[in-house]
């Protein structure tokens, strides 16, 4: 697991505009900070996936947007629908680490038409925030088992206290 950044006051407003105040072109600050660890050149990127209905309220899903930034810089392939989030979950926001797990299992599922494209490679899973995991270890599992190699987390955050709030 690999972030830019810690989890505090700065960091939480940079994640909190671009994903509730529009501001996307923060995305691409986020991507340029989270560079520095893409070490494979020919890892392909995947992003943790939005529930399409989170999708139409905000516009857009904040880990596909650093994604792709992350792919334009980067050079490296991206597969932005190798994983899909089957059903909504609640807000992870304020839940505990078994909370969280218990809220993603079975949420996600990947994509029937990209399993071909993932056995043998190396994944960066791109999230902004990292928490507990939940979310990227639930995605992390069904890449492996779909036949990637291995699966690098990459975050703009994360959070290093149990008792930061993540939005």
């Amino acid at each position: 697991m690999c972030a830019a950044v810690s989890y505090g006051d700065i960091a939480r407003t940079i994640i909190l505009r671009l994903k509730h105040g529009g501001r996307t072109g923060l995305a691409t600050f986020a991507a340029e900070a989270m560079l520095r660890n893409i070490t494979h050149r020919d890892a392909v990127i995947i992003p943790v996936p939005l529930h399409r209905w989170r999708i139409w309220a905000r516009g857009f899903n904040q880990s596909a947007l650093i994604a792709s930034r992350l792919a334009a810089f980067s050079g490296n392939p991206i597969l932005l629908d190798a994983i899909i989030r089957a059903r909504p979950t609640p807000l992870l926001r304020g839940l505990g680490a078994l909370e969280r797990a218990k809220a993603v299992r079975g949420v996600f599922m990947v994509n029937p038409k990209k399993h071909a494209a993932l056995a043998g490679q190396t994944i960066y899973l791109v999230d902004d925030v990292y928490t507990s995991g939940a979310t990227t270890n639930a995605c992390a599992k069904l890449l492996k088992k779909a036949g990637a190699t291995k699966v690098v987390v990459l975050c703009w955050a994360r959070v290093l206290r149990e008792d930061v709030d993540q939005d």
